[in-house]
């Protein structure tokens, strides 16, 4: 059993969402959003090197000596999952493992809003699932293929860097793709998934230009995609969206957004009260009439107003969906103090004032 297998099965029985190891400090468990060390020794550079040695293949291996960072899924003897990451840094070899569960979540047991699953009903088009590293959003993605792949009779191709959740066909068949094993680049299997007949594609990160155009492009034709991007709100989204192609190209890329965009989804990952784990509170932006005329017209700073007073049609703030969190008592009012964009608005709920001179002094 590779040794490093010892720290994983510890991490997974205490519900730990990463491990982390690194030359010169123990293991460290993230645990409800914190780093947490193991009673354990610092981590030498030898032993960390031979540790992740154990597990990677002879073609990552030669990868990683070559000097590049390298990501892939892995199973421990226990049968766990995970997505690792592999780097060099000034003081040696670091890793990070993230626990993905046995299990498909729901969109219900994510307690997302009742507006994502409708958007799952969508035949062409594009929805967007935004944030920071660590948010959420392939998990959000993987209960939105779930929901498709056991309701509807379709081909769904994913491209994933690396695989994360195993799908297992239901009533659709779902054929996952891995960067760098099964595809050289994101593009590339996009513009390869347009000619296998598919119905949806989901596509890990729209993460350059040509991703982008491509992903673009099976949306204009008939397909449902569904994609990420590591954008903190709706508006951050339209603009990453409209700057990342050619200036030539910015027209046809609004002209896009207003007509084959269906929604952005924004989250954020917010403790819950007394530790006892986090959930994503979302933004929601879904396309109408009126922010299509925003986009087109160079006025997306406005879309927030229009998120505000959409809620019949399922739109919410992020300090919306944290407010209404706070009140039913499902996140930690200091928690959501830190994620939210006006903090006035959350001032009287916070407990731990020492909070406030703290992020008074950044804003």
């Amino acid at each position: 059993m590779p040794r490093i297998d010892a720290f994983l099965k510890l991490g997974t029985s205490q519900s730990c969402s990463d491990l982390h190891l690194a030359v010169g400090v123990p293991p460290m468990l993230r645990m409800n959003g914190d780093l947490v060390p193991i009673r354990f020794r610092d981590l030498a550079g030898a032993e960390l090197e031979s540790y992740v040695n154990e597990i990677l293949t002879r073609n990552l291996a030669d990868r990683f000596r070559a000097g590049h960072d390298v990501d892939f899924s892995y199973v421990s003897e226990d049968g766990g999952r995970f997505r690792v990451n592999v780097f060099r840094k000034d003081s040696g070899v670091g890793a990070v493992f993230r626990a993905i569960p046995a299990e498909v979540p729901s969109l219900d047991s994510l307690q997302l809003p009742a507006v994502v699953k409708s958007l799952c009903d969508h035949h062409q088009g594009m929805i967007l699932v935004t944030g920071s590293t660590g948010t959420g959003k392939s998990t959000t993605l993987a209960a939105m293929i779930d929901l498709l792949n056991r309701t509807r009779s379709l081909n769904i191709i994913s491209l994933e860097d690396p695989i994360e959740f195993v799908h297992r066909s239901k009533k659709s068949q779902v054929i996952q793709r891995e960067l760098g094993t099964h595809l050289p680049t994101f593009a590339e299997g996009v513009r390869a998934a347009m000619r296998e007949d598919p119905d949806v594609i989901l596509v890990g990160e729209l993460r350059d230009a040509e991703t982008i155009s491509m992903a673009m492009t099976a949306a204009e034709t008939g397909h449902l995609v569904l994609g990420t991007l590591h954008t903190t709100s709706a508006v951050k989204t339209m603009d990453r969206m409209i700057d990342a192609l050619p200036a030539d190209e910015r027209e046809q890329t609004k002209g896009f957004l207003a007509q084959s965009l269906i929604a952005v989804i924004t989250q954020v990952l917010v403790r819950r009260p007394e530790n006892r784990g986090r959930r994503a509170v979302c933004e929601i932006m879904v396309m109408n009439r009126a922010i299509a005329k925003l986009i087109q017209t160079d006025q997306t700073h406005q879309i927030p107003a229009q998120l505000q007073t959409g809620r019949d049609t399922g739109m919410q703030l992020l300090d919306q969906a944290l407010l209404a969190a706070i009140r039913a008592r499902e996140i930690d009012p200091d928690d959501a103090y830190a994620y939210a964009t006006d903090k006035r608005l959350f001032v009287r709920h916070v407990i731990d004032r020492s909070l406030l001179p703290r992020f008074d002094a950044q804003g």
